[in-house]
């Protein structure tokens, strides 16, 4: 019987991922996603067995690459929401980009390396959230005690006197002084933390962040020498200061985001940023059927191939250079998406097919997905459009068959022109509610029920024009 040796103990992993099940994934998949059942099992899939790969012998783990997932439908059937709810439970940086951005290295379009430094950017300001958190009680005390300066000055005036006129002079100074400073100070610490200072002005010395604008205009691949110049022009330039009045509380925040900024370790921070990308990043190719080639050759489907090619070592594991040091790509998890009503997935390169071995078709939306996507998640709809008339103390109520109607309208539109899946709800809520939106200022406070009349009023006039509802729906 083969058995693994002991783990290594500096293996990084994650809490979060740790205490997640592949069925507890998809339980935390379907609060805010209405079926799709297969794609929710295999990205829950791919996520668990990150955190197996940390289990395993350190001369073992590098050679265990990641299971990408292509995913197959129509548009708005939850192939981003999926990804991007799977980034955010394991805590991941999540990138979404379209594959059709980029072009063959030569052409008009964007690198395919910059995706990586988009992700390594986002994965800094990710890990410098996290510091900032971490040390923000003890700036926010920092600051407090430079805004207390503001308010008292130091007597330094009154003490290089009292040193010209003798000992015992100084002396005295020195018992009855710093005693009722400190009072004061006290005091005057106690009234801020109330908040009874916020208004009182104060005049701080901020940096004068004006400098000379220059335009740098980058072609493809040189994102990064955009970066650098900015950077070498802003370290070139001496630093300015410039004095400016405040009120407390907001020379306070000001102060603190400055204390903040000189107690975050940044070495610290890009470590732990570049670490994150190489072991947990995640990017999401949407589109990725808009760069397989036609059966022609000419015209602009020329670089579709030669876009795949680029795709192909950075989904393989390569080595790309960004402002924060040497980023490997060998261990971030792409999930590829695509409708592929023109194409399929075996049309694209060899290579590149052969870097996703997991197809996942979804489905498209039925009239009862429609009615579970508007009541069941926890972002639904219909909760989002409640909260949003309740600030504007309008109570609305909807009706169950009113929900019904609202679900057979979007499904009907959706059948007789372009199906563009639950967003076609977004479209309908909004023109059901425009009224109601436009005079809520005006007639709060009130209660309106949406019935299946009123539903019909509203929409049943644009859902039997189909001219009209490809204009309004």
């Amino acid at each position: 019987m083969r058995t693994l040796p002991p783990k290594d103990p500096k293996s990084g992993d994650s809490p979060k991922l740790k205490s997640l099940t592949p069925r507890e994934i998809v339980t935390e998949l379907d609060k805010y996603i209405i079926g799709q059942d297969k794609a929710k099992r295999s990205v829950a899939i791919a996520l668990r067995n990150r955190w197996r790969r940390q289990q395993v012998p350190e001369e073992l783990r590098d050679e265990i690459a990641p299971k990408n997932i292509i995913m197959i439908g129509p548009t708005g059937v939850g192939k981003t929401e999926i990804a991007r709810r799977l980034a955010k439970l394991a805590d991941s940086p999540f990138l979404k980009i379209e594959a059709s951005k980029f072009t063959e290295v030569g052409y008009v379009g964007r690198d395919v390396e910059s995706m990586i430094r988009d992700l390594t950017e986002l994965a800094v300001n990710m890990a410098r959230s996290e510091e900032q958190k971490a040390v923000e009680t003890k700036a926010r005390e920092l600051a407090e005690e430079r805004v207390l300066d503001l308010l008292l000055p130091r007597r330094k005036e009154e003490e290089e006197k009292a040193e010209g006129e003798g000992s015992e002079k100084l002396l005295e100074i020195v018992r009855k002084e710093p005693s009722e400073t400190n009072k004061t100070r006290e005091k005057l610490r106690k009234l801020l933390r109330e908040g009874k200072l916020d208004e009182r002005p104060v005049e701080l010395e901020v940096p004068d962040r004006s400098m000379p604008i220059v335009e740098i205009f980058s072609s493809a691949g040189l994102e990064e020498m955009d970066v650098n110049i900015r950077d070498m022009f802003g370290n070139l330039f001496p630093k300015k200061s410039k004095r400016r009045k405040l009120k407390v509380i907001e020379a306070l925040e000001l102060l603190t985001q400055e204390e903040s900024q000189r107690l975050i370790d940044m070495e610290k921070v890009v470590k732990e940023a570049v670490t994150k990308v190489e072991q947990n990043g995640i990017i999401f190719l949407d589109e990725i059927d808009k760069i397989i080639g036609r059966d022609h050759a000419t015209g602009p489907d020329v670089s579709r191939e030669g876009v795949q090619r680029d795709l192909l070592p950075i989904v393989e594991g390569s080595t790309v250079t960004t402002k924060y040091g040497m980023v490997h790509t060998d261990h971030i998890l792409f999930i590829a998406a695509g409708a592929f009503h023109a194409s399929k997935p075996s049309d694209l390169i060899p290579e590149l097919q052969g870097r996703f071995p997991i197809r996942v078709e979804l489905e498209s939306l039925t009239r009862d997905d429609f009615y579970r996507i508007l009541t069941e998640p926890k972002n639904a709809l219909i909760t989002q459009y409640l909260a949003l008339m309740a600030t504007e103390t309008i109570e609305l109520e909807f009706t169950e068959d009113a929900i019904r109607e609202l679900a057979s309208i979007a499904f009907n539109v959706n059948e007789r022109t372009e199906n563009i899946g639950a967003r076609r709800l977004a479209t309908i809520m909004e023109k059901l509610l425009d009224d109601i939106s436009f005079d809520a200022p005006d007639v709060a406070p009130q209660k309106t029920v949406i019935d299946v009349d009123y539903v019909k009023t509203r929409l049943s006039d644009i859902e039997e024009n189909v001219d009209l509802s490809r204009y309004i729906l």
